[in-house]
């Protein structure tokens, strides 16, 4: 499909047009963060363990986020990674006994709202400060459209779906102007083919297997680091 590919080129392009915007226009504007997220991923379906949290491939990830307010931001992000699961890995007896494994590559695209626990003022940098925060919102995935054919997983073509982000963490601010967090991130997709089980080409159908009611996650697990910067807006002033 050459149009999921020049609307992924697109919004790639769009994201970075989007900081680089950010930095040139908005300096001053608000109080912002910028930064980088290091990790793991891992998979929930019909495919390998059932483990919830279990990272087993590298993500990274750049993040932006607006503070409006000590308790809120608006949060922006690109994350990408590789999903896999390997039914010999299952303690799941038919799992185990069909073999199947796949490998998938997850891009995405995310945009929503954080929430801290407690007033989190990053105008305050000579005080320590730690909260709990939640986050979700609204996510693309890009990834590939595969189906298994004699026990292997083949790739059809690329394609996208949108997720539901749900992420808890806890944060706190160390040095001058950096914020270190550690997060779990679930991703509820809506799609059932992360792992080939259910492939859309008609001519596949015959091809699907596992739960076809039940739809594919994916869990990041890692750290954040942003950078502060920007005047002091009007919800700080003395």
């Amino acid at each position: 499909m050459l149009y999921l590919h020049a609307i992924f080129k697109l919004m790639k392009k769009s994201l970075i047009v989007f900081f680089c915007l950010l930095f040139q226009n908005y300096l001053s504007a608000q109080i912002h963060e910028i930064g980088v997220f290091l990790g793991g991923s891992n998979y929930i379906g019909d495919v390998g363990k059932t483990n919830y949290i279990n990272p087993n491939e590298v993500a990274v990830g750049i993040l932006y986020k607006w503070n409006k307010s000590p308790r809120h931001s608006y949060r922006f992000s690109y994350t990408q990674t590789s999903i896999t699961a390997n039914d010999l890995d299952s303690n799941v007896p038919g799992r185990y006994l069909r073999g199947y494994n796949f490998k998938n590559n997850i891009k995405e695209f995310s945009a929503g709202l954080e929430f801290n626990f407690f007033d989190f003022n990053l105008h305050e940098v000579l005080v320590r400060k730690i909260t709990p925060y939640v986050h979700s919102g609204l996510t693309y995935v890009v990834y590939d459209e595969l189906y298994v054919l004699n026990n292997e997983t083949k790739k059809d073509y690329t394609t996208g779906a949108i997720a539901i982000p749900m992420t808890i963490g806890i944060k706190t601010n160390i040095l001058d102007h950096f914020i270190l967090g550690v997060e779990v991130g679930a991703r509820y997709t809506f799609t059932d083919n992360l792992d080939g089980s259910l492939p859309k080409n008609k001519n596949l159908e015959p091809l699907k297997f596992g739960n076809i009611n039940s739809n594919d996650w994916y869990v990041f697990t890692g750290f954040t680091l942003t950078y502060t910067f920007g005047n002091k807006p009007c919800y700080c002033a003395e």
